[in-house]
């Protein structure tokens, strides 16, 4: 005879971790809201921050483009010729999406394919 197709294996009855499930511990801002970040206004508030002692590098060397803090300015322009760092470039330079083009998928529209973005990687000042 054999087991119980009801009882499970011996772990099953130990909590799973929740957090490695969601994947939410190095969730990293979407496409769409780094384009709200690239904006002028708001790119001049993240690039000219105030000292935040309990951000990464006192929060003065930040990426844009990947929203990230870096240590010192060293560190920040080695990302900037990194694999992680050209991939998001890449991402960054399709139009985000709108509401308007999903109503123009779902039938109440012609298509209009998305525009290209030009976006360059962000200049480093000296200080």
């Amino acid at each position: 005879m054999g087991r119980s197709k009801q009882i499970g294996n011996h772990n099953s009855d130990k909590k799973k971790n929740i957090s490695k499930l969601w994947k939410t511990k190095r969730r990293t801002k979407d496409v769409d809201q780094i384009h709200h970040d690239l904006r002028p206004e708001n790119a001049r508030k993240l690039l000219n921050q105030e000292l935040d002692y309990q951000v990464t590098g006192n929060a003065q060397h930040y990426c844009l483009h990947c929203a990230r803090y870096f240590v010192d300015l060293k560190t920040l322009k080695e990302h900037f010729k990194t694999k992680l760092h050209k991939r998001r470039l890449k991402k960054l330079r399709d139009e985000p999406y709108t509401q308007e083009e999903a109503e123009r998928a779902a039938g109440m529209g012609s298509y209009i394919p998305p525009k290209k973005v030009e976006i360059e990687t962000q200049a480093v000042e000296m200080s």
